[in-house]
């Protein structure tokens, strides 16, 4: 499932990190909805050409093309070989679940879990008859009541259940394992939630779609999907100016606010529109900080998550409204004055194909603002 954002090392006071689970609610704010269906621009600009990342766990993979078994990829640093197309696959997150059932994949999955969200709309139909196992996490025992080929994952603990060598344990069972490369790259710990030495780019996304593709041998549709993407965040990215736009991307908690630093998915959104992130100055995917710090960098605009969960204060959209605008610190803040909000699920603050939708829904806010100037 989605790892849980770490106690912050620059301001704050660490308390249990929250399990992300979220949805969209649409309020009169400055943003309710985007409509659905990435090349970037700014620090994404290379994201376009969809090269796989050269950083540590990533896998290099050739567009296009019909797949040569066996097939070997180096996926976070350990080695998955796939003798043929898989035919019965687990998927234990949702983010790689939404990736098989947009490549058509539907009929192979036979069982999913772990969901933050609502299935996408436009995925609904394909994953109807799709079982799920459970809503959150899943032990290996279920899953290898499925008799899985192959498990997938957004990330390495929802696959590990626990224990740091579950994958060689599925391996010596024979089946395959795959953890989508976000998980991993650029980590300066082994924990899959700690800082990142570099930013993560749109570039990793694509590299994990073209690597399933690869694995199912359905690269034309894997490649129909990424320029799909990044089609999506050019016409998102080309819409705004973002110049003197600053945000800070709130996820939970009341006390001590987890608030996005500077190289996950909502980096990749703050590149793609040129706009500042308040906490860019942490690696830390999920630093934990004071209400006080926030005020001090007081950002032009508030992302924030509206989670499904009932695990962490402000979990929900309507109780972190209703304390921002009556706490006496918050409600000095520029955006809280302003109403300036802008609501994301978990699913867009995950990498994954629904940071494309964090991207837009981030621009329509801004254009929201600008129009409001």
């Amino acid at each position: 499932m989605p790892r849980a954002p770490r106690p912050s090392p620059v301001v704050g006071r660490p308390s249990t990190p929250p399990r992300r689970r979220s949805s969209r609610v649409a309020l009169p704010i400055l943003l309710a909805t985007v409509a659905l269906p990435l090349a970037s621009c700014g620090d994404d600009a290379a994201d376009a050409s969809g090269a796989a990342p050269a950083a540590t766990g990533a896998t290099t993979v050739v567009p296009g093309g019909a797949t040569t078994y066996p097939v070997t990829l180096d996926n976070c640093g350990h080695a998955v070989t796939v003798d043929r197309a898989p035919r019965r696959v687990v998927s234990v997150n949702q983010g790689s679940t939404e990736i098989l059932l947009s490549l058509g994949l539907q009929d192979r999955i036979k069982g999913t879990a772990t969901w933050t969200d609502k299935i996408r709309p436009n995925l609904a139909a394909a994953n109807a008859k799709v079982p799920r196992l459970s809503d959150g996490p899943v032990s290996t025992e279920r899953v290898l009541q499925e008799e899985p080929d192959l498990v997938t994952a957004s990330f390495g603990g929802a696959l590990e259940d626990g224990d740091p060598d579950q994958r060689d344990r599925y391996d010596k069972l024979g089946v395959a394992t795959y953890v989508a490369p976000s998980h991993c790259e650029n980590r300066t710990d082994s924990s899959g939630d700690g800082p990142r030495s570099e930013p993560l780019h749109m570039r990793t996304i694509y590299a994990e779609i073209r690597e399933l593709a690869r694995i199912f041998d359905v690269q034309d549709r894997g490649e129909a999907l990424v320029r799909s993407l990044e089609q999506r965040m050019e016409r998102a990215t080309g819409s705004v100016d973002g110049e003197g736009v600053s945000v800070a991307y709130w996820f939970a908690n009341t006390e001590s606010p987890y608030m996005a630093g500077c190289c996950g998915s909502p980096g990749i959104m703050t590149r793609a529109l040129g706009v500042e992130n308040a906490f860019a100055d942490t690696h830390t995917e999920w630093p934990q900080v004071s209400w006080e710090t926030v005020l001090d960098r007081d950002p032009t605009i508030l992302v924030l998550g509206d989670l499904q969960r009932k695990s962490q204060t402000g979990d929900k959209l309507a109780d972190k409204i209703r304390f921002l605008e009556s706490n006496p610190v918050t409600r000095r803040l520029t955006a809280v004055r302003h109403k300036r909000y802008v609501i994301m699920n978990g699913a867009d603050m995950n990498p994954s194909i629904r940071t494309v939708d964090g991207v837009e829904k981030l621009a329509a806010g801004i254009r929201e603002l600008r129009a409001d100037d």
